[in-house]
């Protein structure tokens, strides 16, 4: 089986650069085809792929300038991708994967992580949301231009996958895919992670600094409790404006390693989690470093966290049911007089485990390529 694996870009450390990494470990021969790959701002582990970029990835290294020139170059540059000779197509992408060509009789699997959001769910971005009239008018054109291109190049997916069933329903409003969603929940990598004899007097987000985040209201939560310490880690477009809002007991902390960032995890008294995510890794990596999570109850959390009811020891989150500053006090309040199990929460993440996920990819996609060879060839062309 010739294979080949696809992802958006590759120039930050996500959770669909993790998800890829562990496609690669899934099949370590195929090659990796992406827009563009920056191997200083994404996981250090690419180094050792075979990745192949587009000719946009020649010219455009940087997150910002691949927001600045993705439409329309981006989006040309996939389109110009022409993927031949190979059996499957295994894409992980959110918006330009899906736009490569392929061989007509490839077999396409699409890893959804959520239907394009600026196509989908523009009013996510808050320059879209907050825009005046004329550029709402000039961002709908875009964005209706868009919509059709990527429903069209959505076609030719055979099989979709996603992380969660929160995003499945999203899916089929979007694609309408005629063999539905398989939902095969993203790893966490547990041997990065250890869990730690004592604990340490601090709260902890992990977080890109963006509108969604809502690392805000986590510093608006904390600017009410002065007692409490709370670490940051991350940085992004709303980096100058959080610093300003914070009070003296929050500390921003950027380029961690990976031993560091593990650290921070198995010393945290607690991770605090306050989006609305469609799966989120961080969660994970939080409960595979034993530590509880305090997180908004909507969204991927619901397929990977147990919630606290009556008993903390067989519970790994407590989660608050609205983004408000007195929903997350009132949740970091009641974790504080609760015990969970910290072996109990990194079993629970062992479910989650890398090699799980691997397994079930393999399975996947073994079974969707066997049963492909019987039926007749194709030979027409898209």
């Amino acid at each position: 089986m010739n294979i080949a694996i696809v992802q958006d870009e590759i120039v930050r450390r996500g959770g669909a650069e993790q998800v890829v990494l562990s496609f690669h470990n899934a099949f370590p021969d195929a090659p990796i085809y992406t827009l563009n790959y920056n191997p200083e701002t994404s996981y250090p582990e690419f180094k050792l792929c075979n990745i192949k970029t587009s000719w946009f990835g020649k010219y455009i290294k940087s997150e910002k300038n691949l927001k600045r020139f993705f439409f329309p170059f981006g989006i040309l540059a996939m389109k110009q991708l022409y993927l031949k000779g190979f059996d499957v197509i295994l894409q992980s992408t959110t918006h330009c994967a899906k736009y490569i060509k392929t061989d007509p009789n490839t077999i396409v699997i699409t890893y959804c992580h959520t239907p394009f959001r600026l196509v989908w769910n523009p009013d996510s971005y808050e320059q879209i949301s907050n825009s005046n009239s004329l550029k709402r008018k000039l961002f709908d054109l875009v964005i209706n231009r868009l919509k059709i291109f990527d429903k069209q190049s959505a076609l030719r997916t055979d099989y979709f996958l996603t992380n969660s069933k929160t995003v499945v329903p999203r899916i089929e409003e979007a694609y309408h895919p005629p063999m539905g969603v398989t939902v095969i929940n993203p790893s966490v990598k547990c041997n990065n992670f250890y869990v730690a004899d004592q604990v340490g007097d601090y709260y902890l987000v992990v977080s890109r600094f963006e509108y969604y985040k809502k690392v805000d209201l986590v510093i608006e939560t904390f600017n009410l409790m002065p007692d409490k310490k709370l670490i940051i880690v991350g940085k992004g477009s709303r980096e100058k404006e959080l610093k300003e809002l914070a009070g003296d007991n929050v500390t921003f902390l950027s380029g961690q390693s990976a031993k560091q960032l593990a650290d921070l995890y198995a010393n945290c008294k607690a991770f605090i989690f306050p989006q609305l995510e469609d799966y989120g890794i961080t969660p994970l990596e939080a409960n595979a470093s034993g530590r509880p999570v305090i997180a908004y109850g909507k969204g991927g959390v619901l397929d990977t966290m147990i919630p606290l009811k009556d008993d903390a020891s067989k519970a790994t989150a407590v989660l608050f049911p609205k983004q408000t500053t007195a929903a997350l006090k009132h949740a970091i309040e009641t974790f504080e007089v609760s015990n969970f199990d910290s072996r109990f929460i990194r079993q629970h993440a062992e479910t989650f485990d890398d090699t799980c996920f691997v397994k079930k990819i393999r399975d996947f996609v073994g079974e969707k390529y066997v049963s492909h060879q019987n039926k007749p060839l194709i030979v027409n062309e898209l």
